[in-house]
């Protein structure tokens, strides 16, 4: 009896041991799992979609307050945002696991809480790919890989159905007031890049730089896309009304749905990518 004992308790270590994993995590924390977590807070919308992406939204039992797509988690609790996290309500909320940026000023009180917290930081498309495969691994879950054929297959598409005539347009994508501009090395960068639409933001601004709004009177976009808060500011600033993409009207602007599509790096890529070509396919005529 003593002996099967011993090997009962020998395979349970077995199959437990099997069952744990680990990775790192963007912000090189390396963090195990003794078993799949069941209950997931996400601070980052891009996260929260990839979470349900993966079919895993039913998992989700808290999210910050950006993350309203799919509809279904709009129900869920909010409990703040990536640089204003509520940590007591998450740690109410009793998540085995919690997503956020990188750069989130939660993440070390979290651990220090003993809640277990994955950073993960989409700025790329490379970024999106390997975020997609770790949220994956975090749910252990499978189909990271076709969601990320889907995501390609799709922004190609977009591509094929812009007319060339639209390509090689000079575009402006002024992300916030500020104004901050997607850059080359951003993901909207890249989607731009991928349509064969020009940039006009230089590649050594990083990402999302904060511009001086004069360097976009000199670079004389062909095209201008942007959100409707910043539509409301463009006309005072100093030379944008003598802008050829103003005075005719080459300016694409994006409602807020719209603009959560363009600014998240996740699934809903393609769907950025139709939008920015609509936009440049749309005033072409005007541009001749």
């Amino acid at each position: 009896m003593k002996q099967l004992l011993i090997g009962l308790i020998a395979s349970l270590a077995v199959v437990a041991s099997a069952r744990a994993y680990e990775l790192t995590d963007d912000a090189g924390q390396t963090v195990r799992f003794d078993a799949p977590p069941a209950r997931v807070v996400s601070l980052l919308p891009s996260l929260t979609e990839t979470v349900c992406a993966l079919n895993a939204c039913e998992r989700l039992v808290g999210v910050d307050r950006y993350s309203n797509w799919p509809a279904s988690v709009r129900k869920l609790p909010q409990v703040g945002g990536g640089l204003d996290p509520n940590i007591e309500a998450i740690v109410t909320l009793r998540p085995d696991v919690v997503l956020m940026a990188a750069s989130s000023r939660g993440g070390t009180r979290l651990r220090a809480l003993g809640v277990r917290v994955v950073a993960l930081e989409p700025k790329t498309r490379a970024d999106v790919r390997r975020v997609v495969e770790r949220v994956g691994q975090v749910l252990q879950v499978p189909g990271a890989e076709a969601l990320m054929r889907r995501i390609d297959a799709g922004v190609a598409a977009a591509a094929q159905a812009l007319p060339p005539a639209a390509r090689h347009q000079r575009v402006y994508f002024e992300v916030s007031p500020a104004p901050h501009a997607a850059g080359h090395a951003s993901f909207m960068g890249e989607l731009m890049s991928a349509l064969g639409l020009q940039n006009v933001i230089g590649a050594g601004l990083g990402p999302f730089p904060r511009i001086n709004p004069e360097l976009v009177v000199r670079a004389a976009p062909d095209l201008i896309m942007t959100s409707e808060r910043s539509a409301a500011d463009m006309g005072r600033r100093p030379g944008w009304a003598q802008l050829a993409a103003v005075r005719d009207g080459r300016v694409c602007v994006f409602n807020a749905d719209e603009r959560d599509i363009l600014i998240r790096p996740g699934p809903r890529m393609p769907e950025a990518a139709r939008l920015m070509a609509d936009c440049a396919a749309r005033h072409l005529a005007t541009n001749k």
